[in-house]
């Protein structure tokens, strides 16, 4: 069962329960020991962020390497030399 609230006026939360290798746990535990996170739900919940940010970005990059170069560089291209006998000379 998930469970929302919201503290502080910040963004709702949902509370979860996850399972967790021990060995990164006791890496979480270690960077919140080192301050670098105030608790295992802000450690977690930043690594989850970052990797949701990191797939969003490969997937562009992705369908991006799709694209065929040549394809695209005669799209970019057609009507250019129509276009440039109506522009001024200059």
């Amino acid at each position: 069962m998930m469970i929302s609230h919201t503290i502080g006026g910040m963004m709702p939360k949902a509370k979860i329960a996850i399972t967790i290798e021990h060995d990164l746990l006791r890496g979480v535990d270690a960077e919140v020991g080192a301050r670098r996170f105030g608790s295992r739900s802000e450690a977690i919940a930043s690594a989850v962020a970052r990797e949701l940010d990191h797939l969003r970005r490969t997937r562009l990059a992705r369908e991006c390497a799709k694209l065929d170069v040549r394809a695209e560089r005669r799209l970019a291209d057609e009507g250019l030399t129509r276009d440039a006998e109506s522009w001024p000379a200059y």
